[in-house]
């Protein structure tokens, strides 16, 4: 997805790794990259998590703000904050990482994994310098790919979030 739409506020219940809650909208003149996830997603364990660290230690330095965004969509009762506490843990994720919100009219679907219109787990999101949605990718980004959009998105000018061409296949559903 190649946007350029303000992207929407996240709605978290409880952050971990930070000592405060992380506010998108105070984020401006930082590009921002978040990787939604699932503990028990397959995709994520083995795809999505070590990207989401190797993307935090290297583009963290360059002034990048890198973010887990745990949206439980299925699985509500096995996958609680106290298991995600563990599992953050366990595969040592130092990056913020924040808890998707429940659904607030009772559906299965996290709030920023619908207000995102998220597909699915993983999906990354790319928010520029002033806070526009970049891009949204639906499963595995080629780690070259990825690399090189976040390097063109940190040495934009803010005023420069025009739409380009993006490396990544567009979803023609949005």
């Amino acid at each position: 997805m190649n946007q350029v739409d303000k992207a929407p506020p996240w709605h978290i219940s409880e952050w971990l790794n930070t000592p405060s809650p992380v506010d998108l909208d105070a984020q401006r003149g930082k590009v921002v990259v978040a990787c939604a996830f699932q503990m028990l997603c397959p995709g994520c364990v083995s795809h999505a998590i070590p990207q989401l660290k190797a993307l935090h230690e290297f583009f963290t330095p360059m002034g990048a703000l890198v973010v887990g965004l745990h949206t439980v969509f299925e699985h509500h009762q096995a996958m609680t904050p106290t298991a995600l506490r563990e599992f953050v843990h366990e595969y040592r994720i130092d990056c913020p990482v924040g808890v998707d919100a429940p659904s607030i009219d009772g559906g299965t679907l996290p709030q920023t994994m619908a207000a995102y219109s998220m597909r699915g787990t993983p999906t990354l999101l790319l928010i520029d310098k002033s806070g526009q949605l970049r891009h949204q990718i639906f499963g595995h980004a080629p780690d070259l790919q990825l690399g090189a959009e976040i390097m063109r998105l940190l040495s934009e000018r803010p005023a420069e979030n025009v739409s380009r061409g993006s490396p990544f296949p567009t979803d023609p559903r949005v």
